[in-house]
């Protein structure tokens, strides 16, 4: 397996790696979670399908091989590809943006991106701050531009967007207030908290401000409550687990504010470490040791 240090300095051999080990591109079933939430992607990626009386919401495309896969699962679930009356985005990298272009061209389908990402998304992410050009996909045009705190309705579905930079400089996360039989769900979608091998977020930062953006999107996600979190990488939040316990107990399974509480919360202690890291801060346990 290769090293930090070699995934940090080689762009091409960690997509490799990622798209490989974890299984970007491979079909999953799609499945229902909750009333009109439904998962949609591969799996190892999430991407999600919202059905409201006035047509669908797409959240995320994977890869760019992945629109066929995406576009077949919406029909596995009784849905037409073609009802998709708007695409909105976690952030404009590869695995979460590559198909965007795929469903507009083949049905028209507007897309909406946080103000900060949409330079990146209508390049397909030319010129990243950390992947240069190497992690390019098919450039999308952006219809709607969002603010932080913009809200989506459609039909009796409410979707608040809220700007949570430093993984991108316009990640988004996604708060859906839902109802289901008479109870109220809080379910949540953060990104922009983790960071991967070969971002700079302190010392000669990656891009001016990130170390900032980043605590400050790590202090938002946590006043966040949650009844139900999703994520754009389904082995956060278990996909696989509570799906299968989904079938015994229903919506229960994916139920799970504390686990949400200790994602973040670990989000924000591995980003404290590298701080500490790349400013040659020494911990107090090696201290002690020494």
């Amino acid at each position: 397996m290769p090293t930090q240090e070699q995934l940090a300095n080689d762009n091409n051999l960690f997509l490799a790696m990622a798209r490989k080990a974890l299984k970007w591109e491979e079909p999953d079933e799609p499945v229902r979670i909750v009333g009109p939430v439904y998962f949609v992607g591969t799996k190892g990626l999430g991407c999600f399908l919202f059905s409201t009386s006035e047509g669908l919401i797409l959240m995320n495309t994977g890869m760019p091989s992945s629109g066929p896969m995406i576009a077949d699962s919406i029909h596995k679930l009784g849905f037409r590809p073609e009802d998709i009356r708007l695409m909105i985005n976690g952030h404009a990298h590869i695995d979460h943006a590559g198909a965007f272009a795929y469903f507009k061209e083949q049905f028209g389908a507007p897309l909406a991106v946080m103000r900060e990402d949409v330079a990146a998304m209508e390049s397909g992410d030319k010129n990243d701050f950390k992947y240069a050009d190497d992690f390019v996909y098919p450039a999308a045009k952006v219809d709607r531009i969002l603010r932080d705190g913009d809200v989506i309705r459609m039909g009796d579905m409410r979707l608040t967007a809220y700007l949570t930079p430093g993984h991108t400089r316009g990640a988004t996360t996604w708060i859906a207030d839902i109802v289901v039989d008479g109870k109220p769900y809080v379910v949540a979608f953060p990104d922009g908290a983790g960071f991967n091998p070969g971002y700079r977020v302190a010392r000669n930062p990656s891009y001016p401000g990130i170390t900032e953006d980043y605590r400050r999107t790590h202090h938002q996600l946590e006043m966040l409550k949650p009844d139900i979190w999703l994520a754009q990488h389904n082995e956060y939040y278990d996909l696989a687990g509570k799906r299968k316990r989904a079938e015994t107990e229903g919506v229960n399974a994916w139920i799970d504010p504390e686990g949400y509480r200790q994602f973040i919360a670990g989000k924000k202690r591995a980003f404290e470490d590298e701080v500490d890291l790349e400013m040659g801060v020494e911990k107090a346990a090696e201290k002690i040791t020494k």
